[in-house]
């Protein structure tokens, strides 16, 4: 009896990398020190920590529901991530508690 393959189904990276258009991009532009590996892993770091704070305070940004609740967002530290053979610097969000600390399953040892 011949087994069918069933189709995979396209998970949130495929449909991206769908909608990328990557004709005439040199290697260069991709995996140079300012290419678009070191442009998309900043940009997906940066997406988790907004996600993550957004989680931890309990309300989206801009949201009225933070006022008086004792805790808030507040602004952004600068911060360099040390990847395997390069860095890429993002701006770690910050709470009035203190509370928030990059969970994103990055090494806090990796932050300079």
């Amino acid at each position: 009896m011949a087994r069918t393959r069933q189709k995979k189904e396209k998970d949130a990276l495929d449909q991206l990398l769908d909608n990328t258009d990557f004709r005439g991009l040199t290697q260069d532009e991709v995996v140079d020190k300012d290419g678009l590996i070191k442009q998309l892993t900043s940009r997906i770091l940066q997406r988790a920590l907004e996600a993550e704070i957004t989680e931890h305070l309990g309300y989206e940004k801009n949201s009225n529901s933070g006022d008086n609740s004792g805790n808030s967002r507040n602004g952004h530290g600068e911060k360099m991530v040390l990847l395997e053979k390069q860095s890429a610097t993002i701006s770690v969000p910050r709470d009035r508690g203190g509370g928030t600390h990059p969970g994103i399953g990055v090494n806090p040892c990796d932050f300079a």
